[in-house]
Order: C-alpha cells, then sequence, then structure tokens
C-alpha cells in the first residue's frame, strides 16, 4: 500500500457518535427527573455544542471547559437549576459506555492492518479509551491520541508534532488521516502536509477551501483508494 500509517478520528468516522450521544444523552437526562430531556433539549443542545467544538479547534477553550459549558449555557437558556458540572460528568459516564461502530469500520481495520493505525481525537481521554476499549477495535491500534494528553487539539500543528514524535515518524508521504471533519482532521492534515480522507458519509457539499487528497462515503472505499 501507498501509506505505512493511517490517523483515524474516532467520532462519526469509526464510531456513530450521533447514536451514542443521544444514548447517553437519554440516561443522563432520566437520571436528572428529565425523561423528556432528549426530545426536549436535544435540539438547541446540538446547537450550542456546535459553537463551543468550533471554538476548541480554534484554540479558544479547552476540552475540560467545553464539558461543562455546554451544559451551563443549555440549563441557563432553559432557566433550568441543575449543576453543569454534575450533569457533564453523569453524562461522560454514559457516554463512556456507548461504542456503536459505523458500518464498515471494523472490516476496514482488519484489512488495513498490515500498517500502522493511531487514533487522533479531540474527545475525552477516559471516554474515548474506554469506548475503543470496549468495542471490537480494542486491539487494533499501536497508540490512542487525545487533544486532552497532547495539550493541543487538531487542527493545530502541533497536536501532529506530538503524533509524529510519539510514533517517530519521520516520512510525511508515508502518512494518510482520515476523518469526517474538513475544519478538523482534514484542515489539519492539509496545514501540516500529510495526505487527508475525508469521510463524507451524508454526501455533503465542501464549501471550506480544504480539499482533501481522497473522499469516501464508504469506510469500505478506503482500502480501494489507497490500495496501490
Amino acid at each position: 500500500m501507498k501509506y505505512e500509517i493511517v490517523l483515524f478520528d474516532v467520532d462519526d468516522t469509526l464510531f456513530d457518535f450521533t447514536i451514542s450521544e443521544k444514548k447517553a444523552l437519554h440516561k443522563a437526562f432520566c437520571e436528572f427527573d428529565l425523561p423528556t430531556g432528549l426530545s426536549d433539549y436535544h435540539g438547541s443542545y446540538n446547537e450550542i455544542s456546535q459553537v463551543l467544538w468550533r471554538d476548541l479547534e480554534q484554540g479558544n477553550m479547552t476540552i475540560l471547559e467545553l464539558g461543562v459549558e455546554r451544559f451551563r449555557r443549555l440549563f441557563c437558556q432553559y432557566g433550568m437549576e441543575i449543576d453543569a458540572e454534575k450533569f457533564n460528568h453523569v453524562y461522560l459516564g454514559y457516554l463512556g459506555k456507548e461504542a456503536p461502530l459505523i458500518e464498515g469500520a471494523e472490516k476496514l481495520c482488519q484489512q488495513l492492518n498490515p500498517l500502522r493505525l493511531a487514533v487522533i481525537t479531540n474527545g475525552f481521554k477516559e471516554i474515548q479509551i474506554s469506548r475503543i476499549e470496549s468495542s471490537p477495535l480494542r486491539n487494533t491500534f499501536e497508540y490512542i491520541f487525545t487533544s486532552e494528553e497532547a495539550g493541543f487539539q487538531k487542527p493545530e500543528k502541533e497536536i501532529f508534532d506530538y503524533v509524529f514524535s510519539k510514533m517517530q515518524i519521520t516520512d510525511k508521504n508515508k502518512v494518510l488521516i482520515v476523518g469526517d471533519s474538513l475544519t478538523s482532521d482534514i484542515q489539519g492534515g492539509i496545514h501540516y502536509g500529510i495526505d487527508t480522507c475525508w469521510f463524507n458519509r451524508y454526501s455533503k457539499e465542501n464549501h471550506t477551501s480544504n480539499q482533501p487528497t481522497y473522499e469516501i462515503s464508504e469506510l469500505g472505499d478506503l482500502v480501494k483508494m489507497i490500495g496501490s
């Protein structure tokens, strides 16, 4: 194969985060005596969360700050007297147990087995490790890199410096990053000078200036793309 190392994003690349998030949120709301909380507040939560994740990518907040702030804003918006820090703790506890794979993820990783595989994620370290370890991918990755551990997040150059240093990578031409986010995975890879693969599961239009090396709508297509 053309590459020796493949760096994978986690959420919405290997794991179906939409399913994980909804299940964990529902269980957390129920624990706080809000059984209809998911249907009542999920839309607002998503809007708040998207803004904060962009702030994270731009280096304006840490992952730990994001965790609490998203719920603080949600509860303030609806005048709810709920401790955002406690709610976030409960939510993350449930999220760490949710690990539904996207179709084709396990087979893809098996097909890429001769290569060095690693994870690079902006998600919470403890949660991402828990999810991976409880999934069929638990013995797949040489490293699991998180922004929390590295002190920087995608698309920042420094998180890639951290990964390359830990894995002792010297040739950028042998590395591919695969992810669903144009502004995190793809932008980060492009700016660092490595090839990129945009997992465009829902055939979205690319309205950014970030042009990936490859684009796939199914994970199984990756091997066909890079097999030569």
